[in-house]
């Protein structure tokens, strides 16, 4: 399948500022079941970013405006060839080990009640059927509301309130994954719903895990599936805050306000 992404992100502020920085995750990379065909992440006045891979293998455009300025706009075009792998993720550029990803952070540790939800849910097994169990498990036991919960919300925290969005089914997947020893990590990116669509659910979250004498699988319990040809896969991480896909800082009083477009749009299927 074709996909073509075009995601703009504009912060107006109240008064001028005199500098800022972002990291930006917005550059997929190819592997077995997505191919970039063309991509360019650019700044204000169609400025090119300069860009370097991060320890995770996340290509990161860097965004810097060191000048007095009332605006910022960062905006990605891009076109993909995805293909449907049944969830395996191969041919990635892997930096790290698979343990790696067992680590916990504090958005993504695994309590007792989140412990006790993952033996009930895949019976404490590695297999794909498994894992798949305890996706729709989460997406059962969390309800998609917008707006529930906020970018700094834990598993915990998701998994006790019983509603959230994509990123909190990723999270309670992935803490539910390592509190059984299976290695789990973030990813961000975009999704095509089947039919072109423009919204917040463009831009989308879910998990993949590490399959013994497989692989990665990639685990989407927010639509209930796993990574097939309407994903595209951007960036990965232990959690949200090492995947995000604009992280930043600026110097200046001044407040801030955040405009985001993204369109996903299926151009032709390939046969």
């Amino acid at each position: 399948m074709q996909l073509t992404i075009r995601h703009l992100t504009t912060y107006r502020y109240s008064r001028e500022i005199p500098y800022e920085i972002e990291m930006l995750r917005l550059t997929p990379r190819s592997y077995e079941g997505l191919v970039v065909a063309n991509w360019s992440v650019c700044g204000d006045r169609n400025r090119p970013l300069p860009s370097f891979i991060d320890g995770l293998g996340n290509m990161v455009h860097t965004n810097a405006i060191n000048r007095p300025h009332d605006s910022a706009t960062i905006a990605v075009v891009g076109t993909v060839e995805t293909r449907a792998t049944g969830g395996l993720v191969s041919d990635a550029r892997e930096c790290l080990p698979p343990g790696y990803f067992l680590r916990a952070t504090p958005l993504s540790a695994a309590d007792e009640t989140i412990a006790a939800f993952a033996r009930e849910a895949a019976r404490g097994a590695r297999s794909r059927d498994r894992l798949m169990a305890l996706m729709g498990a989460v997406a059962e036991r969390i309800v998609y509301r917008s707006g529930a919960t906020h970018a700094a919300t834990s598993a915990a925290e998701a998994l006790a309130l019983g509603e959230g969005v994509c990123q909190d089914h990723a999270h309670v997947f992935i803490a539910a994954c390592r509190s059984l020893g299976v290695p789990a990590r973030y990813v961000s990116g975009y999704f095509w719903p089947g039919q072109n669509w423009a919204g917040d659910q463009a831009s989308h979250a879910w998990a993949e895990a590490f399959v013994e004498d497989t692989g990665w699988i990639g685990f989407d319990p927010a639509n209930r599936t796993a990574q097939d040809d309407r994903h595209v896969r951007v960036s990965l991480g232990l959690d949200y805050a090492s995947a995000a896909p604009i992280r930043g800082i600026r110097r200046g009083h001044a407040e801030e306000t955040l405009a985001v477009t993204c369109d996903v749009a299926a151009v032709q299927s390939q046969q």
